[in-house]
């Protein structure tokens, strides 16, 4: 398969599949999607493979099963993916388990996509609506934020720094690597 629509020649040899990892609204899924249609591939939501196989909304499992009985929901759906040549948008608690970073790690290239905490307060400011894992004493964003971008980055092969860009030149940057 050849796509010229990034201006780039993907073949099968050279194709490979993209995990991305980040605070919730950072675009995983908006630029998974387009990522995965530039380059002809299939594109996978952690967050919905997650609905999917337990019929509710993220939130609705949270307040039923707890956080840690989410995170172990989780796990086992990412860790049960088999995605070649593909974009995967991981949900943003993805990467309090080592057992599913490690397999999503082997898929291929973990890419943090990196916004400011001002940025993801402005995109979703009631979190809790959202269904975000908050575990232990995390009961902010700010603690939220703390927690999670050192796992972020002790994860990631690559990181696009999202600030003040769009779509696009999210995208853009993806391509490049």
């Amino acid at each position: 398969m050849f796509d010229f629509s990034a201006g780039m020649i993907y073949n099968e040899k050279s194709m490979k599949t993209f995990v991305l990892i980040g605070m919730p609204s950072s675009g995983k899924s908006s630029a998974g999607k387009k990522l995965a249609k530039e380059l002809g591939i299939a594109f996978l939501d952690g967050d919905d493979l997650i609905r999917a196989f337990t019929g509710e909304s993220l939130a609705a499992t949270i307040a039923r099963v707890g956080a840690e009985g989410f995170l172990k929901i989780e796990e086992e759906v990412l860790c049960g993916l088999s995605a070649k040549d593909a974009v995967v948008a991981t949900g943003g608690s993805a990467v309090y388990s080592e057992k599913a970073m490690a397999h999503l790690k082997s898929l291929g290239k973990v890419v943090y996509l990196k916004i400011t905490e001002e940025e993801a307060e402005k995109r979703i400011p009631d979190f809790t609506a959202r269904g975000v894992v908050m575990r232990g004493k995390v009961s902010t964003l700010k603690e939220l934020y703390a927690e999670r971008v050192p796992l972020y980055e002790k994860y990631a092969d690559a990181t696009v720094d999202c600030t003040g860009k769009s779509l696009d030149g999210v995208v853009s940057e993806l391509l490049s690597l």
